[in-house]
Parts: C-alpha cells; sequence; structure tokens
C-alpha cells in the first residue's frame, strides 16, 4: 500500500475514533436532561439564532427532511418549541423556542459548554486554533468534491 494511502487512512481512522468519543463525552450533560443529541441541536439553534424555517434548521444541523420533522414534533409535544406559520407564504413554517424550551436551554447550556472546554482542554489554545483551521479546511475541500 502507497505510504499516502496509508497516511489517508490512519487520519481518517483517528478523525473517527476522536470524533466518536467527544460526542459520546459532550452527550453526557445533555441526556441527563432527557434530550438526544438532535433534540439539542435543534433547541440550541434556536435557542441562539431565534426562530427558523423548519427546512432551514434540518441543513443547519444535517438532518434529513423525515427525521426533521419527527425531532421538532417530539420537541413540541413537549411544550420545548412551537410552529409559526408565515402570513406571506403558506409554504414555509418557522419554528420557534418556547419559554420553556429557553428556561431548559438556560439550564443546560452552561454546563454544556463548560464541558465542551474541558474536552478541548487538552490542546493548547493554538493548537486548538489550528485543529479549526486544518479540520475545516479537510471538511470544505472534501465537500467540493461532491
Amino acid at each position: 500500500m502507497a505510504e499516502d494511502t496509508e497516511r489517508a487512512l490512519k487520519l481518517f481512522i483517528v478523525l473517527s475514533r476522536a470524533s466518536k468519543v467527544i460526542l459520546e463525552e459532550a452527550h453526557i450533560p445533555i441526556n441527563k436532561f432527557g434530550l438526544n443529541p438532535t433534540e439539542f441541536a435543534v433547541l440550541e439553534l434556536l435557542y441562539h439564532k431565534g426562530m427558523q424555517p423548519i427546512q432551514k434548521i434540518g441543513q443547519k444541523i444535517l438532518l434529513r427532511s423525515g427525521s426533521m420533522t419527527y425531532v421538532v414534533d417530539k420537541l413540541e409535544k413537549r411544550g420545548l418549541l412551537e410552529r409559526v406559520f408565515c402570513e406571506e407564504d403558506k409554504r414555509v413554517t418557522y419554528m420557534s423556542i418556547t419559554p420553556e424550551g429557553v428556561n431548559l436551554m438556560t439550564a443546560i447550556f452552561p454546563e454544556h459548554a463548560e464541558n465542551i472546554e474541558s474536552l478541548m482542554a487538552a490542546l493548547t489554545v493554538e493548537e486548538q486554533e489550528l485543529a479549526i483551521s486544518l479540520i475545516r479546511k479537510l471538511g470544505l475541500s472534501v465537500k467540493s468534491l461532491s
């Protein structure tokens, strides 16, 4: 096997394993509040960015349309989100976080942020900046191939 191929495979394995371990640890505080990672991602987006069209939420958190509807329905039943119908375009439905959803995110987010900070603390600030740059470059280059 060529040296370039071996290195690429090793990088893929290292990235995959690191991602799996980091995500598992990152989800621990979220799970304590009865949310799965996808539900948290939807709530976090609406908490920080405000009301969003349902189609855009799926795009931003990389979730398929059918799955998006299921997640939104679950969060709406829990009273954490609500649908807001667009007056100008009946085809567009917005999702908005409810006061109960805001209260939940206000309780979860500080612990989540501290957890993420501690997970990344193995790298110096400079290493974190370099990792951000390199991983972004890799992701954008892969995306441009498709």
